[in-house]
């Protein structure tokens, strides 16, 4: 039976896995966080992961705060990059598969088309900057990992963008949300479900995959979707990004291509809406 590691456990994508775990009952999952695997201590991270010994590392673990990565800049890029690093050179001595989760934040926003795996990278901020990094001592220090680029991430586990206009709109009589960052979300549930696809998928492809649900929306648009699933009765208006500055920059449109993850890996990727409709079923439930 092979053994998975998985960092970030406590994270969104972490959550989603343990809750999926339970189903794939073929390997013998192994979650941590940084209780049971300090990622920061980059001295004994090689030793703490040989003493778990996995056959399959899945790094769900990131300094995802983008605007504190701002001032965090030795954190993000101790977390982001060179732990990254060091999983990536101990699956390759080790013959351990690694599955290293990344970011639309390592495009610069000016595409006007949804990015391919090719397309080319220019972050606009330290966490782009710290994971794209990371991607890169990621194969280089293992060509046979693969990597998964997503975008805008949910669950009805952790803090996120649904949870908070869920409450803001329960709230308040009216909203302001951006409306010239364009993307599409992606439902962490969705994503743990892509990467168990890729873990029981009879040939393993390595490289750069991109997934996020389907759709092309704003975050205003989304707020708007969230209020129609949610029954809110708050008013949301449009803005623009200079209207609601924040100390780091966002990437204006990153759209991420899924063609890719679907012909190689059979991976099925729901609509934004739809995923989006199940993870505010699941809130209801938890709040009731």
């Amino acid at each position: 039976m092979k053994k998975i590691l998985v960092t970030g456990a406590n994270g969104q994508l972490g959550s989603e896995l343990r809750k999926l775990s339970e189903q794939e009952k073929q390997f013998e999952w192994v979650f941590t966080d940084w209780q049971e695997l300090d990622l920061c201590d980059l001295e004994n991270l090689a030793a703490s992961i040989a003493i778990i010994n996995p056959q399959i590392i899945i790094n769900c673990a990131a300094h995802t705060a983008v605007d504190k990565a701002e001032s965090e800049v030795e954190l993000s890029d101790v977390l982001n990059h060179q732990a990254v690093g060091i999983m990536a050179q101990w699956s390759q001595a080790h013959n351990c598969k690694l599955i290293h989760v990344s970011t639309d934040y390592v495009f610069d926003g000016n595409s006007a088309v949804a990015l391919t795996e090719e397309a080319a990278t220019n972050p606009i901020n330290v966490y782009g900057v710290t994971k794209l990094a990371g991607e890169k001592a990621c194969l280089a220090a293992n060509p046979e990992a693969v990597i998964i680029r997503t975008s805008w991430v949910y669950s009805s586990f952790g803090n996120n963008f649904v949870k908070t206009m869920s409450r803001l709109m329960e709230e308040r009589d009216s909203l302001n949300v951006v409306n010239d960052q364009i993307g599409s979300p992606t439902y962490a549930a969705d994503l743990a479900q892509a990467i168990v696809t890729i873990l029981n998928h009879p040939n393993w492809q390595a490289g750069i995959y991109h997934f996020s649900n389907e759709g092309e929306i704003s975050w205003y648009e989304f707020a708007l979707a969230i209020q129609e699933i949610g029954g809110f009765d708050c008013a949301v208006s449009g803005i623009p990004s200079s209207a609601y500055p924040t100390p780091a920059k966002r990437p204006a449109y990153s759209l991420l291509d899924k063609t890719k993850i679907k012909q190689v890996y059979d991976v099925a990727v729901p609509n934004y809406k739809e995923s989006l409709q199940k993870c505010m079923e699941l809130l209801r439930i938890k709040t009731n």
